[in-house]
């Protein structure tokens, strides 16, 4: 179909319940800062019963589609914010009607209330160009949540090591068996998930999915894990990715450069191991770190034991201010693990991404990274902590 001018054709009726989530996932995507002025802009295309909704910010777009009652079919722009605020006003049990005014002007009417709006040329909108997909699988929105929940934490944010600003995602073949898995690291700490892999995903080449991408994921697989029956179509090229629930999709050019090779980080099986209950360990780091100012200061471990049994003791000291100190008891120590000492908030990050009611603390000579998983499950989900001085 071809684009019409602005203030030409697209009349139509759109159910507020239908327009509310898909506008809302559309403005995550828009830039709110940019100096190009048809990225603040949402594309609208109105056609055979559906409106398609598109919004770009030139790396990353989101294309849905919603019913519609369509009496002119036609193409336009409108303000993604401004759109977007207007119909969290509007009672979901509304209808939106959409009529071209004058002076590229659209007017939006909802029961009483009426808006203009103004819009730009459809044509001036930008189209990234999908191309061709090598390699297509299915996963399912849970999956694909656990993937940006468990490993987003540890994605780099300096702008310098752009290679690390995602999650590597590659599908090798461990012992054996064919997995999906997936990494993120900033140099610090680094977390990494490894799933059976799903039919279809063999020859896909390794590829870095970019931090916003997979945000936006995050809350796409929530929303549609929320509705059952529905999977994730991914598809992926060298240069993009596109990950498709339903007549919902989202598509984006991936990171050009080489993921370092992160197995030669990782420690290998640990000589001393810890298993502590995680939410007491979370609560006690965020408890001897109150003599700080700085989330960033060093925790040091120290194990031992008294009457009541084994005990890890953890000390933060803070010339400034003082120091802190506690311990955790209903622990079980294997081996004689070394004192140790960690970035607080980088703890806290990696017990909060674990989850779980229990979780392993993987130590080997001092100074040496630690490994942190729930027990048995170091194959599935872990995570390797880089030490401090202490």
């Amino acid at each position: 179909m071809s684009s019409v001018s602005v203030g030409v054709g697209l009349s139509l009726s759109v159910a507020v319940a239908d327009l509310k989530g898909a506008l809302a996932a559309a403005s995550r995507v828009v830039e709110r800062r940019t100096t190009i002025p048809i990225l603040a802009h949402v594309k609208l295309v109105a056609e055979g019963g559906r409106l398609s909704i598109l919004a770009t910010d030139l790396d990353l777009e989101l294309r849905t589609v919603i019913p519609a009652e369509v009496t002119t079919p036609g193409t336009t722009t409108l303000p993604a914010l401004l759109l977007n605020d207007i119909v969290k006003r509007i009672d979901e049990r509304e209808r939106l009607q959409v009529a071209p005014g004058e002076g590229g002007l659209f007017t939006l009417k909802a029961g009483r209330s009426k808006w203009q709006v103004q819009a730009l040329p459809a044509e001036d909108f930008p189209d990234l160009a999908i191309g061709a997909f090598e390699t297509s699988f299915t996963l399912s929105p849970a999956n694909l949540k656990e993937i940006a929940d468990r490993l987003s934490f540890a994605i780099c944010t300096e702008e310098t090591r752009y290679y690390l600003n995602g999650v590597y995602l590659h599908a090798p073949v461990i012992d054996g068996a064919a997995k999906l898995r997936a990494v993120a690291t900033d140099g610090h700490r680094l977390a990494r998930l490894t799933l059976d892999q799903p039919a279809g995903a063999a020859a896909m080449p390794g590829i870095i999915v970019p931090r916003k991408t997979v945000a936006e994921l995050a809350k796409l697989a929530e929303s549609f894990g929320k509705e059952g029956g529905t999977t994730a179509t991914i598809e992926v090229s060298e240069t993009k990715i596109r990950v498709a629930f339903g007549d919902t999709a989202l598509t984006s050019k991936l990171i050009d450069g080489t993921y370092p090779d992160y197995s030669r980080v990782v420690p290998p099986e640990a000589q001393h191991t810890v298993t502590l209950p995680r939410a007491a360990f979370l609560e006690a780091v965020d408890r001897v770190t109150a003599v700080s100012s700085e989330r960033g200061r060093a925790v040091k471990f120290a194990f031992g034991s008294d009457v009541a049994g084994e005990l890890m003791t953890l000390t933060c000291v803070n010339p400034d201010a003082g120091r802190g100190e506690d311990e955790i008891g209903n622990i079980e120590i294997a081996g004689a693990p070394p004192e140790c000492g960690f970035n607080a908030r980088y703890v806290l990050d990696c017990l909060q991404a674990l989850g779980g009611d229990r979780v392993v603390l993987g130590l080997n000579e001092t100074g040496s990274p630690a490994r942190l998983h729930a027990p048995d499950k170091a194959d599935e989900l872990l995570v390797v902590l880089m030490p401090m001085r202490v």
